[in-house]
């Protein structure tokens, strides 16, 4: 099984720093439907790992959630894609075992789909992200879209022996080449 794990806002669908927290809200990055299509019809099982603290924040609840990915699911079909599981995070506290960038949500992932984690790319535009995946022994992959340009000005250091891409389909078009 080829497995990839995706980080939602900033990845998926424009970021935003008053939190998506409505259908409305939820607007897909140029690409990135039709990316999560092409990896699906490479052999790769697409699932999302998410923090979403604006539940804890009273922002939006667990049916707005829902309404979201709803959305999510049905546009990234319309493109002849797949997202096989969406787990996220509600809370706000940092020490969360789940909440990024803590591996939990990640190890959580491993344990349902019963496969290891080493060498499965995990995409995100955050410090966040890539400092989740290290912990749980996956492929960090970087993209610039969401907080990618700036995690990669503002955290050089942890940046620099991580792959960068300028988006979602530019690290699908990657890994498809590089596995053919």
């Amino acid at each position: 099984m080829k497995l990839i794990i995706l980080d939602r806002d900033g990845v998926i669908n424009e970021d935003s720093d008053a939190f998506i927290k409505t259908p409305d809200e939820w607007l897909p990055l140029p690409g990135s439907l039709e990316a999560i299509a092409d990896l699906n019809h490479a052999g790769y099982r697409v699932v999302i790992a998410t923090n979403q603290s604006g539940i804890s924040r009273g922002l939006l609840d667990l049916e707005a959630l829902n309404l979201i990915h709803r959305k999510m699911h049905k546009m990234v079909q319309e493109v002849g894609g797949l997202i096989d599981a969406v787990f996220f995070c509600p809370d706000v506290d940092e020490a969360n075992p789940y909440r990024k960038p803590n591996p939990g949500m990640l190890l959580e992932i491993s344990r349902r789909l019963k496969c290891g984690l080493q060498g499965v790319p995990m995409v995100g535009d955050s410090v966040r992200d890539i400092r989740a995946a290290r912990a749980a022994q996956a492929w960090p992959l970087l993209v610039r879209t969401g907080k990618g340009t700036r995690t990669l000005k503002r955290e050089f250091e942890i940046c620099a022996n991580v792959q960068v891409f300028d988006d979602l389909a530019a690290v699908a078009r990657f890994l498809i080449t590089r596995n053919e």
